[in-house]
């Protein structure tokens, strides 16, 4: 037989037992273990840090009236018992850390005592099956006032039927998903599913976040919108502490991310915390994980699992209890196969992997994100500009037809605001400065550019991701070379004649365009695979 567990709140009202007619008065903490039929095993009583004696007599008094009930206390400290993010963590924190074993234990929740902010929690947690347990009522008997045991009830769990807490719920849930969009109202439907889901992960999972995408998608923004979510839900009390591991190189990567003792190597002639260290209660993002090299990963590795690591030089473990998020334009996956990336790594990381879309995948967004990105010049320059009405239809005809690239994704359409509003006349952007700005988009795309001037990210446009990772660094610049004299010219022979023309005038090249085609072969392109919308 199952042993049954209470577990409930110390009333700080109706348990008070300072006067001596204490047990004339009907007290639902000592009630609960004087119940007919339902006898109580084990109860775990909550309490405040400021209710010591009043638990401490609570306790000898179910001593006396029920014997062979055990009760264990927890202290929770609360500042405000009527703070519901505070009371909510503070619960949810005691049932994460509770080992609760329902094959063995019968579990009941008693919501009698408690602010009604904790009854509220006490319904979520019990729902979300974070407590296994059933719902229990506690009453006095007003036709009985002798009767000090009172009666009980067990509560319908089925929350559907409490429209003022499902209604709570669920506007809580579409704040924190909005808050995680910065307040743009997205319209893309996969877009929005998949911040519900990063949404419930970050409130409900301390595992790590691997952020995936294109160059520009958005990725570190959404990482600290991730902390600040956490940092709301009180999950973490440290700093977000972003490094991105591309810039990291040679020995100076594992100082940067571990630290280092005095005198670990030449110039070290102070030491150094690190970011690992920083980032102790909070939450570490660490952009372009892919770029570390083999004796970080293995360091990082550590550091997540066990939450402690070697800094340079030292004899002594150091500890960091720290969140992780990562973020990658690389496919993972195909790094591991290659032997760049470690395995064991990716595999503590892939547990929950959110892809983010580029730009041009999500055009019914761009509308909110136009809004958002002029707002956000006011906030940083003070000048408050908008769009004329045709200027405004103008752009984003422009902007959501196929042949606008987006290559850098948000950062050219956060560039592109900030060159129109920068240059509007008395805060207003009209139809000639879109018209300067469509053609200057349109250049720096035909010229294989974008706002980081980076190869990688017209060769992924090209090549896409998966096999853009199969091909040299050495080969890439060259590559985007090529594809960019392609997309400039009208022809293979004019874009063979504009590459090879240093060759041409030597006359030590012969067919350009059949040159030009085999080397696009190299990487089963053509010709009109570049050129084509």
């Amino acid at each position: 037989m199952r042993r049954r567990v209470a577990i409930g709140i110390l009333g700080t009202t109706l348990d008070a037992s300072g006067r001596e007619d204490r047990w004339k008065r009907w007290r639902p903490t000592v009630a609960l273990c004087q119940q007919p039929g339902l006898f109580i095993d084990r109860l775990e009583l909550i309490h405040g840090d400021n209710s010591e004696r009043l638990a401490r007599q609570v306790i000898a008094d179910i001593e006396e009236v029920s014997p062979a009930t055990e009760v264990r206390r927890h202290v929770i400290p609360m500042k405000d018992p009527w703070d519901f993010s505070e009371v909510y963590t503070g619960l949810r924190d005691f049932a994460r850390a509770y080992p609760f074993d329902p094959e063995k234990e019968d579990y009941l929740v008693n919501i009698t005592t408690g602010t009604h902010v904790a009854q509220i929690c006490w319904f979520l947690l019990t729902e979300a099956r974070f407590i296994p347990a059933r719902l229990l009522q506690l009453s006095p008997r007003k036709e009985a006032r002798d009767d000090v045991s009172g009666s009980h009830s067990i509560i319908d769990l089925d929350l559907s039927r409490y429209d003022a807490i499902a209604t709570r719920f669920a506007a809580e849930r579409d704040e924190a998903t909005s808050f995680l969009k910065s307040g743009i109202a997205t319209r893309n439907p996969a877009f929005n599913r998949m911040i519900d889901q990063i949404e419930k992960v970050a409130i409900r999972s301390r595992a790590p976040v691997l952020l995936t995408g294109p160059t520009g998608a958005g990725k570190s923004q959404l990482a600290r919108r991730i902390y600040e979510l956490k940092k709301a839900q009180r999950q973490v009390s440290g700093g977000f502490i972003e490094v991105n591991c591309a810039t990291l190189r040679g020995d100076q990567a594992m100082s940067t991310l571990f630290g280092h003792v005095k005198g670990a190597f030449t110039g070290a002639q102070n030491e150094r915390a690190g970011l690992m260290k920083s980032a102790n209660k909070g939450v570490l993002f660490l952009d372009e994980i892919g770029e570390l090299g083999p004796d970080e990963q293995a360091m990082c590795l550590r550091a997540i699992e066990e939450k402690r690591f070697l800094p340079v030089g030292a004899d002594q473990d150091v500890t960091s209890d720290f969140q992780l998020l990562a973020g990658t334009n690389r496919d993972l996956s195909i790094d591991v196969k290659a032997g760049k990336f470690r395995e064991d790594l990716f595999a503590r990381l892939n547990l929950w992997t959110f892809q983010l879309p580029a730009l041009r995948d999500r055009k019914e967004d761009i509308e909110p994100n136009l809004e958002f990105e002029l707002r956000r010049f006011g906030e940083r320059e003070g000048q408050n500009v908008t769009f004329n009405k045709e200027a405004r239809e103008l752009y984003l005809k422009f902007a959501v037809a196929p042949e606008a690239q987006w290559r850098a994704n948000f950062r050219d359409l956060s560039a592109s605001v900030t060159r129109m509003a920068t240059l509007a006349p008395l805060g207003r952007i009209n139809e000639e400065a879109v018209r300067d700005e469509i053609g200057r988009l349109g250049q720096l795309w035909r010229d294989g550019g974008s706002g980081d001037n980076d190869p990688d990210v017209l060769l992924r446009d090209v090549l896409g991701s998966d096999r853009l990772a199969e091909i040299d660094p050495f080969d890439r610049a060259q590559l985007a070379t090529v594809v960019a004299a392609c997309r400039d010219s009208s022809s293979l022979s004019a874009a063979g004649r504009r590459l090879f023309a240093v060759s041409r005038l030597k006359k030590t090249s012969g067919n350009d365009a059949d040159r030009l085609r085999k080397y696009l072969m190299r990487f089963d392109l053509s010709f009109e695979d570049l050129t084509r919308p």
